[in-house]
């Protein structure tokens, strides 16, 4: 059964290495996500999956605890692992949602349960994507999620995406549900409309209306902005 959830956004630009000259610009994000990391140990859960978009060109699908993964490939020679994985490393490397979340994870010195990673195919269908998460929530007696994913690339003209008009209405149903545990709304969030405005939090939004629908959590959104013309929440569940 899920216990809690902590929702965190997923660019690289969380780790101050990569943003380097531009690493204060996100320091309330990154406040943030260490408090609703506190709220995950608070729930002292069995396991902790970490669940993250798969990006162009990476595996969609589990990933063991230990599994590494680096920031190389924005110009900094910065690894992490999965966990408190020992001794060799298992196959594979992390998405870089996947990451990011670790490095939250090591900054955190997490050591409270076990944990996994799951990279979910953005273009995920809803059913699909509720289905996943209730498994997860299955898996053990008291489960924790950690959600890494951002709204919308489209909010302003010099966006990923550029402007779309439609990008802040739907980023501020997201926030509004993410805010308040809303799994209805999360579940109910128009994929279509988030493929065009490149939301690629929506599917791991989804995988936790699914875990979290009979839960009975409530939420609090602690950050949302747009810094870069990219929707970023930052949300406790508990």
């Amino acid at each position: 059964m899920l216990v809690a959830a902590a929702v965190c956004p997923s660019p690289p630009l969380l780790v101050p290495d990569v943003a380097a000259g531009a690493a204060s610009e996100l320091d309330a994000a990154r406040t943030a996500c260490a408090d609703v990391l506190g709220v995950l140990a608070a729930s002292r859960p069995e396991v902790l999956f970490v669940v993250g978009p798969a990006g162009p060109g990476e595996r969609p699908g589990a990933h063991a605890q230990g599994t590494p993964g680096s920031f190389e490939g924005f110009g900094v020679a910065s690894h992490v692992r999965l966990g408190t994985g020992e001794g060799p490393a298992p196959e594979g490397r992390l998405p870089v949602a996947l990451a990011v979340g670790a490095w939250l994870l090591e900054r955190a010195s997490w050591s409270i349960a076990p944990v996994e990673g799951l990279a979910v195919d953005v273009g995920l269908t809803t059913a699909r994507c509720v289905e996943t998460g209730r498994e997860l929530a299955a898996r053990a007696r008291r489960v924790a999620l950690l959600v890494m994913g951002d709204g919308s690339a489209r909010r302003t003209l010099k966006a990923p995406g550029y402007l779309d008009e439609r990008a802040a209405p739907f980023d501020a149903e997201a926030a509004r549900a993410l805010g308040a545990a809303d799994t209805a709304v999360l579940a109910g969030l128009d994929e279509s409309l988030a493929r065009e405005l490149q939301v690629a939090g929506r599917a791991p939004w989804q995988v936790l209306a699914g875990a979290a629908e009979d839960a009975g959590l409530t939420g609090q959104l602690l950050y949302e902005d747009a810094p870069y013309g990219v929707g970023y929440f930052v949300a406790a569940w508990s």
